[in-house]
């Protein structure tokens, strides 16, 4: 069935009236356009909905049930006009969103846009070392919304993504590997490795990245923190994998260089993720969904440029 929101309000004015003319009045529309309306949703049901005696409409049998789940849609979409109402005139109430230190780089930016159109509603952030101290913020209750690459398997969680996340090899300016235009994953094999720890989302895309290649790097240093790792490759200890959004500063300054790696961006996923257990708040849900509709434009802009010379 094709049928709108309108045609149902018809069906139902006619229903409750008992009379094409009555109906036409209260909905100040003319007869003929409302018997229309009631022909096309009979049409689309393929049923007569009312039993017909002159002028006088009543329900037939089939028009009776029909009534019954045209006001559960009608109160469906009364319901979802009230709750979009609602976040319209959100102006107050608490937000707590936990992410992984990786996204550090880009929610800020993020909740200080959403704050131009809430400026009443206080926000808590949590930054977790990796993904797994994130889940377990998560499970406790602790934070509202998570933002991580990955999404959990370990929790009955609602993960949804909302924008992609390259991850890339970056070395220090001059390096020799920058000569070669898009080196082989082989081609790193003499060079030492400054990573992430283990159980955190960048490390587990790196060591599956080198699982698919059949590659194991020589690993030098594990740190636990981003800046500490882009520290490290600045001063020349190493190359490292991390994501594009963590070094755009260091790229754009000349600090940093990409290594245009074959196979490589590596794409995956951001995620903004809630227990399926919790009732979200109206300040959560409000955040819920200016990030699902602003937060992939925002990131690409951030990126641009970023990736071009490893597209060409």
């Amino acid at each position: 069935m094709n049928l709108t929101f309108r045609q149902l309000r018809v069906f139902l004015e006619v229903a409750h009236q008992g009379s094409v003319t009555r109906a036409a009045e209260a909905l100040h529309l003319t007869p003929p356009a409302v018997s229309m309306q009631i022909k096309e949703v009979e049409s689309q049901v393929g049923l007569l909905l009312f039993d017909r005696s002159g002028r006088t409409l009543s329900l037939s049998t089939a028009g009776e049930y029909f009534t019954v789940h045209a006001k559960r849609m009608l109160g469906a979409l009364r319901d979802t006009e009230n709750a979009m109402n609602r976040f319209k005139k959100l102006e107050h109430g608490l937000l707590t969103v936990g992410m992984v230190s990786t996204a550090k780089y880009f929610v800020p930016r993020l909740l200080a846009l959403f704050r131009q159109d809430h400026p009443g509603i206080d926000v808590r952030l949590s930054v977790t070392a990796n993904r797994e101290a994130l889940l377990a913020l998560l499970e406790s209750g602790d934070c509202d919304l998570a933002v991580m690459g990955r999404p959990p398997r370990e929790l009955a969680a609602r993960a949804e993504a909302f924008a992609p996340h390259p991850l890339v090899f970056v070395c220090p300016p001059g390096h020799e590997l920058m000569r070669i235009g898009h080196p082989p994953v082989a081609a790193l094999a003499p060079y030492p490795f400054i990573v992430r720890e283990q159980g955190s989302g960048t490390r587990q895309a790196m060591e599956k990245f080198f699982t698919d290649h059949r590659f194991e790097p020589r690993i030098t240093m594990e740190m636990g923190s981003n800046e500490t790792i882009k520290q490290a490759v600045m001063a020349g200890m190493g190359v490292s994998f991390l994501s594009l959004h963590t070094v755009g500063l260091e790229l754009r300054s000349g600090l940093l260089q990409l290594l245009h790696v074959e196979g490589t961006p590596l794409i995956r996923g951001w995620h903004l993720v809630h227990l399926q257990s919790k009732v979200l708040s109206p300040a959560a849900e409000a955040f819920r969904y200016f990030v699902l509709e602003r937060a992939a434009a925002h990131l690409k802009q951030h990126d641009e440029g970023l990736l071009a010379p490893m597209a060409a």
